[in-house]
């Protein structure tokens, strides 16, 4: 088959997307050794299935002499610069899975000042961008409907994690505070009895 812009585009975003999986792997063996627990397992080949898939069926289903739309091209490059801006700001935390770490707070920097999830907003768009600059709308909308599926998905594990974690975060903190609390209570309640001692008429 020949090579036309999107082949082309394919083999580079393929690099990109094989780079990117070495780096995840890199921190989800370190998160898992700083005692991270996976959620959402069951779920992960579907998203490898769903990207493998997009990527297949552009690189077969868009005619090699078939020439971009510069604009969504543009803008799906933006769309990739915005990709290395949450992995910036997630820095070592950011991975292809669901990796909560317990006692550690969430990511508030960066892409996430802005956005509760950049990233999902970010591969929903590029999704449907790629093939709509070469004029696939049926690539498009079938992709993009899967995509907006599988997300749904990830998104519900993710804040079930994540709400499980503030959970856990905030029994620590009432611990803690409380903590003083209950060493302090003997001490009170000596005073109190001696008070009260000594309030008493000698026999």
């Amino acid at each position: 088959m020949a090579l036309g812009w999107a082949q082309a585009l394919v083999i580079l975003i393929a690099l990109q997307r094989l780079a990117e999986l070495w780096l995840a792997r890199r921190n989800t063996r370190r998160l898992r050794a700083q005692g991270g627990v996976e959620h959402g397992a069951r779920h992960y080949p579907l998203i490898v299935a769903l990207h493998a898939g997009w990527l297949l069926a552009v690189y077969f289903g868009i005619p090699a002499e078939a020439v971009p739309n510069l604009w969504l091209l543009g803008l799906f490059v933006v769309l990739q610069a915005g990709r290395i801006w949450v992995m910036a700001s997630l820095g070592g935390q950011w991975t292809t899975r669901i990796i909560v770490v317990p006692g550690r707070p969430l990511v508030r920097r960066g892409a996430y000042r802005y956005l509760k999830h950049p990233n999902y907003v970010i591969v929903f768009l590029e999704i449907a961008v790629l093939p709509l600059a070469f004029g696939a709308w049926g690539l498009a909308l079938a992709f993009g409907l899967m995509n907006a599926a599988v997300l749904a998905i990830r998104i519900r594990v993710e804040e079930q994690a994540l709400s499980a974690m503030r959970e856990n975060l905030g029994a620590a903190e009432r611990t803690r505070t409380s903590t003083p609390l209950r060493e302090l209570a003997p001490e009170a309640s000596a005073s109190t009895s001696s008070a009260t001692a000594a309030s008493e008429p000698p026999s």
